[in-house]
């Protein structure tokens, strides 16, 4: 009988904080009537009732689950559980910088542009603002969907789900903890900088939405830590937690210094920055990075004479290392594995799982290759095995297919031969008992048909620059 109660007396704590919190925000939204307060976005005005109806949808999708079956660690209602808890902690921070209704006047320090209190208003407008998308995002229209959440790069959504599963949340501990295994970090100030980096609603913990984040902004992958040491903490350019407003604000003492700028992550446009710099005419303008990592972003502003102070300094950091970083890993293929491919008329790069996409992920120790969709797909759904050989995953590494030139005789030959030997008429290959030297799937994914298309040999490398790829008004 204690058996059952329980879950019954979590579901009943989880719907009285849910309806606290919405209460809480009700209240919080009539200090923000004053249009001395209204600013550019994010804005509390709009981010408080969006925030108190998706908490009510949320509401409402949880009650019509409690038929379904018990919730593992890091799903939902361990998010709920810290995501509220946040959310009454930051409302009472701004409730504490409101004057009482009644009491304010013009001079009012919270209405002064610039002031340390409007300062502390508009920081806690942009926890408030990643924490309404981290909701939306991991509970559309009030439904949870943290344990099907799909990163946007595919090295650290296969990251993530190889060692965190089905969990869209964990401690910074934890979370550092096995960061570490892939991406080495460093004790003491280092580790506090990347964790405030990386949780940008300042819970303590990580949730698989701040890491997708975090993974956008200082893609690639395989550099993720070197980008970020680079870009974040030693650049004079970056500045954390500003709004559109303060970057307008903090240019203007460089106003007679075109080319000044600096960058932030873009609070509008989630996972993109956002580029502040002084035009020739002395003019402000703000920039969305699309389509290609930051570096590269300033790398190119740089050469057109747009970022070439940052925030007004002379001397602007040199990141052409970013572009020039020398590969952890060389993979060469063995040409006996290559005239295989060839003999059969396909295509090495072709990951074997889905023949969709090409392969950029291989796993480690075993060294097999596929497509980070498939691996993150098996991982999620099957077991922490390779889908070839069964070995046991303990890693994996991002890699980029370049191209050889040439091609032997005898493999052309080969492919000829089977082509004119071939009973199908559409092109197509049956791979059936395929050859020791190749994987082999073992159920239930089996080896799929394989478009025949003649290629030059590969190489496989880790190069980030030819996987990862972000300008438009924030």
């Amino acid at each position: 009988m204690a058996a059952v109660a329980a879950p019954w007396g979590r579901q009943r704590e989880e719907a009285r904080a849910l309806g606290r919190a919405v209460r809480l925000l009700e209240r919080l939204e009539e200090h923000f009537g004053d249009p001395r307060l209204a600013s550019s976005p994010p804005s509390m005005r709009d981010l408080l009732p969006r925030t108190a109806q998706l908490l009510r949808e949320v509401a409402h999708a949880r009650r019509a689950a409690d038929r379904g079956g018990p919730e593992g660690p890091g799903g939902a209602r361990d998010f709920l559980v810290v995501y509220l808890n946040n959310l009454e902690a930051k409302s009472r921070q701004v409730a504490a910088l409101l004057a009482p209704q009644g009491r304010r006047s013009a001079n009012d320090e919270l209405f002064r542009e610039g002031s340390g209190l409007r300062r502390q208003l508009a920081k806690l407008a942009l926890i408030f603002r990643y924490m309404h998308a981290e909701l939306s995002a991991l509970f559309p229209g009030g439904k949870y969907c943290g344990h099907t959440y799909q990163l946007a790069k595919a090295p650290a959504h296969s990251f993530w789900r190889g060692h965190c599963g089905a969990r869209c949340v964990l401690t910074w501990t934890e979370f550092e903890t096995i960061l570490c295994t892939c991406h080495p970090v460093e004790s003491g100030s280092t580790g506090l900088a990347l964790r405030s980096t990386i949780n940008l609603t300042c819970s303590g913990h990580v949730s698989i939405f701040e890491f997708d984040i975090f993974t956008r902004l200082f893609q690639p992958w395989p550099t993720l830590l070197k980008n970020w040491q680079l870009l974040a903490v030693n650049h004079p350019g970056y500045v954390a937690f500003l709004t559109y407003d303060e970057v307008q604000a903090r240019l203007q003492a460089c106003r007679d210094k075109p080319g000044s700028y600096i960058f932030r992550p873009s609070c509008t446009h989630l996972g993109q920055w956002a580029i502040g710099f002084v035009n020739s005419d002395g003019s402000i303008l703000q920039t969305i990075s699309l389509n290609k990592p930051l570096f590269q972003t300033l790398l190119d502003g740089q050469k057109e004479g747009f970022f070439l102070y940052p925030d007004g300094k002379n001397h602007n950091p040199d990141l052409t290392e970013l572009c020039q970083m020398e590969p952890h890993q060389r993979i060469h293929v063995s040409e006996e594995q290559l005239k295989l491919y060839w003999a059969m008329d396909s295509t090495f790069e072709l990951c074997k799982i889905c023949t969709e996409r090409d392969k950029d992920v291989k796993i480690k120790p075993c060294g097999h290759l596929l497509c980070g969709s498939c691996l993150a797909t098996w991982q999620h759904f099957e077991s922490q095995t390779c889908p070839f050989c069964r070995g046991e995953i303990k890693g994996q590494e991002a890699v980029s297919i370049h191209q050889f030139q040439g091609k032997p005789e005898e493999a052309t030959a080969a492919a000829e031969y089977l082509r004119s030997s071939s009973d199908q008429e559409d092109g197509d290959e049956e791979l059936g008992q395929v050859p020791l030297a190749l994987p082999r799937l073992q159920g239930p994914l089996s080896l799929p048909r394989i478009k025949t298309v003649a290629l030059a040999p590969w190489e496989i490398t880790s190069n980030p620059q030819a996987r990862e790829g972000a300008t438009g008004n924030s």
